[in-house]
């Protein structure tokens, strides 16, 4: 099926670059915020909170809304649109002089942030059910792929000049768009729409929709639980690593950019290898168990050689994501699958507002001036804690699953 094939690849195509884009400003944040506010490292920790949070709650508001357009009038118009509003929040960062110039960027991709969520909803257009944990996949490789470019190449152009990463995430965004509106063909044909409805596109009103697929219900509180902790990377990793070891902007791109091939390993590879074999929820769990231990180990590190370690066993936690969402993907039927993906974004938006602010709050008391202990890890083992809370919510919720643990042969 050539259509598949195609859209397939541009989605694949379209989450590297928007990772890459993301990824290019993650190694310079810190030093570009204390540029912005003249304020110590610890207080711009705090800074980067409000900002993943002021796009978290606007996520979480509109999601519900692109999830169900997506439904109603196709998947192409409404990914186009959150690709042109990524590069414009880029822009509009690189040219800031003041911190409301930040917001602002973060307001407008927090309104149209449909990338992941429709995307997703794409894959499952053209996925039968049995390839679907698979296929989602491609996104994670995607996302670990731009994971080794964008913070390497983010940590050398920092090296030249802070705002230069904002530029070039900014011609990424741009050209991606444009490859979008040349090359991507519509995947929901127009006899599976369904027409838009208001009480199904809001956040409340979405979120009480996964009432009719109560095995869901337990599924999305676990995958919220875990959301949480690991917001502990995008919004702690940068902080803690200069903190502690006094990482440059390059050191911090170097190290993710490692971060990045490992997940591209165990996402591209080792989980077509894995669901197969084991089953989509074994698969899960194993990666809910790495990435609790993982989190400890980084938080308790004595030195760089031992957080390049953690990061081999954190890779695993890339298991979690498309294998649970293969398992939700096949319990709701075709002209709902925007809808599950706006569900599983309002869910993922919720966790985005408490996880930066509960990492970056954390973070920021343990390592300022009236902490009653000095301890920079303290982020990490909170998401450690939150884990093993998800693993026990995962295995409980096994017993209720109506599909088989471990895939059979033949």
């Amino acid at each position: 099926m050539p259509g598949k094939r195609h859209a397939l690849t541009f989605v694949t195509i379209t989450v590297f670059l928007d990772t890459v884009g993301f990824g290019l400003l993650m190694p310079v944040l810190p030093e570009f915020l204390m540029l912005l506010t003249g304020q110590a490292l610890s207080e711009t920790s705090t800074i980067a909170g409000y900002l993943v949070v002021c796009y978290a709650v606007l996520q979480f508001v509109f999601s519900p809304i692109v999830g169900n357009l997506s439904d109603r009038f196709g998947r192409r118009p409404v990914l186009l649109i959150s690709l042109f509003f990524y590069g414009l929040n880029y822009l509009l960062a690189g040219l800031a002089t003041t911190l409301w110039v930040l917001f602002l960027g973060r307001v407008l991709t927090g309104i149209t942030s449909a990338t992941y969520a429709t995307a997703n909803a794409l894959i499952a257009d053209v996925s039968p059910p049995e390839e679907r944990a698979q296929n989602f996949g491609l996104m994670g490789m995607a996302f670990g792929l731009g994971f080794i470019f964008g913070p390497s190449i983010g940590g050398f152009l920092g090296e030249i000049d802070l705002r230069l990463p904002f530029y070039v995430a900014a011609g990424l965004a741009g050209l991606n768009t444009l490859y979008g509106f040349f090359v991507l063909k519509e995947t929901l044909p127009a006899d599976r729409r369904r027409r838009f409805e208001w009480k199904r596109a809001n956040p409340v009103g979405m979120l009480l929709q996964v009432r009719k697929y109560p095995v869901l219900l337990g599924l999305i509180l676990v995958m919220f639980i875990y959301n949480i902790g690991h917001h502990v990377y995008p919004s702690n990793w940068n902080f803690y690593t200069i903190e502690k070891f006094d990482w440059t902007p390059l050191d911090v791109g170097l190290s993710m950019g490692l971060v990045g091939l490992l997940m591209a390993l165990v996402q591209g590879v080792l989980i077509r290898v894995l669901i197969p074999r084991w089953g989509a929820p074994r698969t899960a769990l194993v990666g809910f168990v790495a990435a609790a231990t993982a989190y400890l180990g980084i938080a308790l590190a004595p030195n760089t050689l031992s957080i390049y370690l953690w990061c081999v066993v954190s890779a695993l936690a890339g298991l979690v994501g498309p294998a649970v969402s293969g398992i939700m993907s096949n319990q709701v039927p075709q002209n709902e699958q925007g809808e599950l993906q706006g569900i599983n974004a309002s869910a993922g938006s919720i966790a985005a507002i408490i996880g930066p602010l509960m990492m970056t709050q954390s973070f920021s008391y343990f390592t300022g001036p009236e902490a009653p202990v000095y301890f920079p890890g303290i982020a990490f083992t909170i998401a450690a804690v939150l884990a093993v809370i998800a693993v026990i919510l995962f295995v409980i919720n096994l017993r209720i699953l109506d599909i088989p643990g471990r895939a059979q042969p033949g």
